[in-house]
């Protein structure tokens, strides 16, 4: 139940909201996810007027703002023109996968992360990207791959505001899935940067995505990926088949990227 709504127009306004001990207080971005966490009567804090949907490329790095939709990243991704032509594949294929049209209007960028479990294309996608993430207060600089684990007790009372991408990586992204429009049973994402370093992560089981390589070559990586899921059977797939999926999707992955394992 909501007891109370907000739409602060600067981001201080809305830290001191989130701030409060009582009543409970939740951010809102695109809304997708604040069904499920409105059962106790909570106060909201609407995002929308805070100018957070930016998309800016500068230098080596893709700036997103933390209320940037879904639909509204896909549309921008075009207009990276070459600077980013190894991340745009990729992410288009990730993005479309996490959301139907509808949801994708409403999504946000951050609010998804935040709210997503291990079946997220996206979260996947990004955490192979080795995405930073800035929270407010504070201006903390923190790895996906650090917070996912963590989201319970870091973010209550905080705002992440920005994400930033290596505009110079290429990404590659697959997955299998009982139909192309369900969530995966196993997806892998795997990014490379000019230095030769590379990173995998995989999708479709447990709390969140799993990072399965990080090095400075790909020897190795498809060996790392089936163990990172050699032990994660649920009632979608055994553990081996997942294991066994994820060593063919992190070389389908090298494939696209024209690299070599071995």
């Amino acid at each position: 139940m909501i007891l109370e709504y907000n739409r602060p127009v600067t981001l201080e306004a809305a830290l001191a909201l989130l701030a409060r001990p009582e009543p409970v207080t939740l951010p809102l971005a695109g809304g997708t996810t604040l069904a499920s966490a409105t059962r106790e009567p909570v106060a909201i804090v609407d995002l929308q007027g805070l100018g957070l949907d930016t998309f800016q490329a500068q230098g080596n790095s893709l700036y997103l703002g933390a209320t940037l939709t879904l639909n509204g990243l896909l549309d921008r991704l075009h207009g990276l023109g070459d600077a980013g032509a190894g991340l745009i594949e990729g992410l288009q294929k990730a993005i479309t996968h996490e959301a139907t049209y509808n949801l994708r209007m409403a999504a946000s960028v951050a609010g998804t992360l935040v709210a997503s479990g291990g079946r997220s294309p996206l979260t996947t996608a990004l955490l192979a990207l080795d995405t930073a993430l800035l929270i407010q207060p504070g201006d903390e600089q923190v790895g996906l791959g650090d917070l996912l684990p963590r989201r319970t007790e870091r973010l209550p009372h905080r705002l992440i505001t920005r994400l930033t991408l290596p505009l110079s990586a290429r990404l590659a992204y697959e997955y299998v899935a009982r139909s192309p429009a369900d969530r995966p049973i196993v997806c892998a994402a795997v990014a490379i940067w000019p230095s030769g370093r590379v990173r995998a992560a995989l999708g479709g089981y447990g709390a969140g995505p799993r990072l399965a390589f990080d090095g400075t070559e790909a020897n190795g990586i498809g060996i790392a990926a089936e163990s990172a899921y050699s032990h994660c059977g649920d009632e979608w797939a055994s553990a081996d088949y997942r294991r066994e999926i994820a060593g063919v999707l992190v070389e389908r992955c090298l494939q696209i990227l024209d690299v070599s394992s071995s």
